[in-house]
């Protein structure tokens, strides 16, 4: 996956490795790579702006899809929790939390959801309080038009270090 790219590249998240291992604490200028893989770019941005770049699909985090997957793990067959969310919001906006649900995936298929660009934020943030070698995190996009979904790559600088020596 990262074999393609070029040693401009392979420099660049040398330099932004060398930018985390710097870094003075938790802040919002740390660097989040992005390769998109069909145009083979790769571009730094900021922690801070990644929510506005790659916006999350929070469509699953729809109060109505939140408490009918509550009433599903509280053991309730699929039609009672539908029906127990029917009650409580009505119809016609659980229909249309699903629909947006639904129309989001169909949309973007990378699988790049609230619950995992959270799970990168605390892992970015544990990092940075602990002792151990800080990792660069790397967004590898989803092929547009495909079902491929974004990967997260955490790299490690020593790794980093030996790639571009060989390159």
């Amino acid at each position: 996956m990262l074999a393609g790219l070029t040693p401009r590249q392979w420099q660049l998240l040398q330099a932004w490795q060398a930018e985390l291992s710097a870094a003075d604490g938790w802040t919002g200028n740390l660097p989040v790579a992005l390769l998109e893989r069909c145009w083979l770019r790769l571009r730094r941005v900021p922690m801070a702006q990644l929510a506005a770049i790659l916006p999350p699909d929070a469509s699953a985090e729809a109060p109505e899809l939140v408490r009918y997957r509550e009433w599903l793990e509280r053991g309730h067959a699929g039609w009672l929790a539908e029906c127990l969310c029917w009650q409580e919001f009505g119809s016609e906006a659980c229909q249309q939390a699903l629909r947006r649900h639904w129309q989001q995936r169909e949309k973007d298929p990378g699988d790049w959801t609230l619950k995992r660009y959270l799970e990168l934020v605390s892992r970015y943030r544990a990092q940075l309080n602990g002792d151990g070698e800080r990792r660069l995190p790397l967004l590898v996009l989803g092929r547009a038009g495909t079902r491929d979904p974004h990967q997260l790559l955490w790299l490690r600088g020593t790794w980093l270090s030996m790639r571009h020596t060989c390159a």
